[in-house]
């Protein structure tokens, strides 16, 4: 993962992620992740939530016919007074459309047959799909998680973005897969066991990757993350970054050099790009403390 140091001058684009969740007999509370294509032009071979930016058309979805939840009570779950109504419509349905596009699964309040949705989405836009199969889609299995804004000076892309978090059970009858185009390979792994193949070289993440999964690692089963994420305002994560010792630092809300001093997550304040990669300045177990 190369460091980045270009300081874009473009306003952070909207976007939307989906953390689906299941829980496994044996292995507890599980995550779906994606290896996004290698040529990506953003975070190429890391593994990742399903997600992507907001397009224009997220928020002209006739609400009426094809949404479960008003706009208002959309803009209401997301918790910033600032956002406009039709952009937090725009969030939900740009993370429904996103999670369908990337890994095949649709929330949705009444499923039909998916192959024949999924032959209509190669040659259909989303809307035009959501009015063909006459479907509403389900945003209140998506509960607002976080919202993390790249930093100004991002470390392992010049771009950036103002991405709202999601958490969602994925629906039992179905299946999430990657697509073989944006993502290449996908698995179903608890959270830290994730962390400890990150730790491994074994795959590579994102600082906003390894520090979900290491907040999501101190619950045991999709109905814990779900109650804890209804129950609080979704945090805002806007990191910091420096140069400390010749070596690159990315400080979260609640580190002492951080401008915000009260936290935001559980877990590590900073993480240091060393080894090709950023990691917890006091090691692997510090990403539970």
């Amino acid at each position: 993962m190369e460091l980045n140091s270009e300081v874009p001058t473009a306003a952070p684009r909207d976007a939307a992620t989906v953390v689906m969740l299941r829980d496994d007999d044996e292995r507890g509370l599980e995550v779906f992740l994606l290896k996004r294509h290698g040529l990506s032009d953003v975070l190429g071979g890391a593994y990742v939530f399903p997600g992507g930016k907001l397009d224009a058309n997220d928020s002209e979805v006739d609400a009426e016919r094809h949404l479960d939840q008003s706009p208002a009570q959309l803009h209401l779950a997301l918790a910033e007074p600032a956002l406009t109504v039709a952009k937090a419509q725009g969030l939900f349905v740009a993370a429904v459309r996103e999670a369908f596009e990337e890994s095949g699964v649709l929330f949705t309040t009444n499923p039909q047959s998916l192959d024949a949705i999924q032959r209509s989405a190669t040659t259909s836009p989303f809307n035009q799909m959501l009015s063909m199969h006459s479907l509403q889609l389900e945003t209140s299995a998506l509960v607002p998680w976080s919202r993390w804004i790249t930093p100004r000076m991002p470390s392992i892309t010049n771009k950036r973005f103002d991405t709202r978090f999601f958490v969602a059970a994925v629906p039992a009858d179905q299946q999430a897969r990657h697509d073989n185009h944006e993502a290449t390979e996908s698995i179903w792994v608890s959270p830290r066991l994730a962390l400890e193949q990150y730790w491994a070289g074994q795959i590579e993440l994102a600082p906003p990757q390894i520090m979900s999964l290491a907040h999501l690692a101190r619950h045991t089963n999709v109905k814990g993350v779900l109650e804890a994420a209804r129950n609080q305002r979704p945090p805002l994560v806007l990191p910091e970054t420096f140069d400390e010792n010749g070596k690159r630092v990315l400080c979260y809300p609640g580190d002492h050099q951080h401008s915000v001093p009260a936290r935001a997550l559980p877990g590590p304040t900073r993480l240091l790009y060393r080894k090709g990669r950023f990691e917890p300045v006091d090691g692997f177990e510090a990403l539970f403390t």
